[in-house]
């Protein structure tokens, strides 16, 4: 139960003192019942519309009290009271209803944007350890079910104080009978235990099916034309009749489990009020008027005890989702790379970080598996000198793209620094340095949203002759003027209504709009055809001088202009020198993989 109140107490800190006088509320209500309770039922007795025993108490001193009035009058007084109380208690349960729901939506969003707010903080390597459906499926189902879990909570805490009131009247009624009752009530908790043991049980398989439908659904979107083209439809069907088959039978499961609980609870109600009755009669000796009191009570009183084990079962049901969506949340924490959080203004604190002279490894190591012996990078020692274009080449494999994450700080190193401009780059000189790159993958990854949209992101106050001044620069515009809606054409969830090409030149004008000081294109044109390839690289050549370009490259020849080409292999930096020099080497590394890539283009 510890991940459930952890929640509770978010809410409690998140509502402040607000929420103790919506408990007040309730409690004023549930009191204000209980005496229309009291009202309605003896006092009409005391009045002679019902024949009831008066007994002592507090019953017989009303009784005296109303006998100075006129039967019609005492009448009118009894339901004016009555009235008062219901009225009373109706307007109150409905201003605690509305400012509950209030703090329960207003404290679900503050949930999932704080979740969302972790996530984003998050330093890259948490992402590489995690699946993308995974994180979805918390975000979606499993917080949808903490925020069920809060509100059950409430509605339990609703049920407890309307339960304790009927009980301090009851108790002023006949001590001895509520007492009788309450031992009953504490008997159906003890059955109750094994309900609430199996829920959790059913509650856990819950959030495993949820996990695998949410990553086996996003796997066989993400890979639908793999799927249409090896004819794989039957065996991701037969996938999914398999787990939905499970799904189900979970589902079953849990249904049984609280009708068996059902029938438990009403079972015991029935002997319940047997020996409720015979024990007011043969135990008690109960007066009619306080019988009827208590009754009224208790036909109150013991649904509650019922519907208090049935939130509890569904309350333990959910204890798996709190404690999954917990966990992420610590795990976030602690993978938190930026020292100012987000919500303070964090993500656009400060100016871009621009690089003046150069970006410098020293030393750098770097190993994704910690305990692994053998490095990804070992000992890297570079500079990449500010304003020119440097290239990196290597097969596949030799530590490429991970070198380019050490240098745009999306990992840290195990040993050594990364410096810029003679200064390492960390806490709040690392989000103004990033602020200044701009990325572009050999994968390129588009919203579904307009062309505008996806190009002015990294700048929301660009002017449409920007917009077009970029597009014209990645050999774009041509193609989005011929868009019915043009600018405003949506392009589909990641871009999938244009093609490879398209998408990949959307995402270079997307970059350069940005105006970065370092831009990094990660195998960028791989997706061109010949001429635009030529175009783009005519135009990444005018860029020398204005800003540090730096290339991962898989076809080497289109590094020509590069100003210095540094060589990959196996985690080290093997070669490094200018294009002619290396190229110029039948026998270096570089010089090798120029001429494998000439016999396989003339093959």
């Amino acid at each position: 139960m510890k991940y459930v109140w952890h929640y509770i107490k978010g809410l409690y800190a998140f509502s402040g003192p607000a929420l103790y006088i919506n408990i007040a509320g309730l409690a004023a209500g549930s009191l204000l019942e209980s005496v229309g309770l009291l009202m309605l039922v003896p006092l009409l007795g005391l009045i002679g519309i019902v024949s009831v025993g008066i007994g002592d108490g507090w019953l017989g001193r009303a009784a005296e009290w109303l006998d100075a009035y006129e039967p019609l009058q005492a009448l009118l007084l009894v339901l004016a009271v009555y009235i008062a109380a219901s009225f009373g208690q109706q307007m109150l349960q409905r201003l605690v209803m509305i400012r509950n729901a209030e703090f329960q939506q207003r404290f679900a969003n503050h949930l999932r944007l704080e979740i969302y707010r972790l996530l984003l903080d998050a330093e890259w390597p948490f992402y590489l350890r995690k699946r993308g459906s995974d994180l979805v499926n918390l975000m979606t189902t499993e917080l949808a079910r903490v925020i069920g879990a809060v509100n059950l909570v409430t509605q339990l805490a609703s049920s407890l104080i309307f339960t304790i009131v009927q009980i301090a009247v009851a108790l002023l009624l006949s001590p001895s009978l509520t007492v009788f009752v309450l031992v009953c009530g504490a008997g159906l908790g003890i059955l109750s235990r094994r309900f609430i043991r199996k829920a959790r049980e059913l509650g856990s398989q819950t959030s495993e099916h949820a996990r695998h439908y949410m990553s086996g659904i996003a796997d066989g979107f993400n890979g639908m034309k793999d799927i249409k083209s090896n004819t794989l439809e039957p065996t991701r069907l037969a996938w999914l009749e398999g787990l939905t088959e499970r799904m189900a039978q979970e589902q079953l499961s849990y249904v049984r489990l609280r009708m068996n609980s059902q029938l438990v609870y009403k079972g015991s109600s029935a002997l319940l009020i047997a020996a409720f009755i015979l024990a007011c009669f043969a135990l008690f000796q109960t007066q009619g008027a306080q019988l009827l009191a208590i009754t009224a009570i208790f036909a109150r009183l013991w649904p509650q005890f019922t519907s208090i084990q049935s939130n509890m079962q569904q309350l333990y049901a959910m204890i798996p989702a709190c404690k999954a969506v917990y966990e992420l949340q610590e795990e976030s924490r602690k993978a938190a790379e930026r020292p100012v959080s987000l919500q303070n203004g964090g993500a656009h604190a400060g100016a871009p970080l621009p690089v003046g002279r150069g970006i410098a490894c020293r030393g750098v190591s770097f190993r994704y598996d910690k305990g692994a012996e053998e490095a990804t990078l070992d000992r890297i020692d570079l500079i990449i000198p500010a304003n020119r274009m440097t290239a990196i080449a290597g097969a596949s494999g030799a530590g490429k793209s991970t070198l380019i994450d050490l240098i745009m700080g999306l990992i840290k190193p195990d040993e050594g620094r990364i410096l810029v401009d003679g200064e390492e780059i960390g806490g709040e000189r690392l989000l103004a340095y990033r602020q200044s790159i701009s990325y572009v993958p050999q994968d390129p990854f588009l919203f579904n949203a307009t062309i505008r949209d996806n190009i002015s992101m990294l700048r929301k106050d660009a002017t449409e002759e920007e917009i077009w001044e970029a597009l014209e620069f990645a050999s774009c515009a041509e193609f989005v003027r011929s868009l019915p809606d043009g600018l405003d054409t949506v392009i589909g969830d990641r871009g999938v209504r244009l093609s490879g090409g398209e998408r990949q030149r959307l995402v270079l004008a997307r970059a350069i709009i940005r105006r970065p000081s370092v831009l990094v294109l990660d195998e960028a044109t791989s997706a061109l055809d010949a001429g635009n390839e030529a175009r783009i690289q005519e135009a990444i050549d005018r860029l020398k001088g204005s800003m540090t370009v730096i290339v991962v490259a898989h076809r080497l020849t289109t590094i020509r202009n590069a100003d210095q080409v540094i060589v990959m292999n196996r985690g080290r930096v093997a070669e490094q020198g200018d294009y002619a020099t290396l190229a110029a080497d039948a026998g270096s590394l570089f010089g090798r993989l120029l001429n494998s890539q000439f016999k396989e283009a003339s093959a």
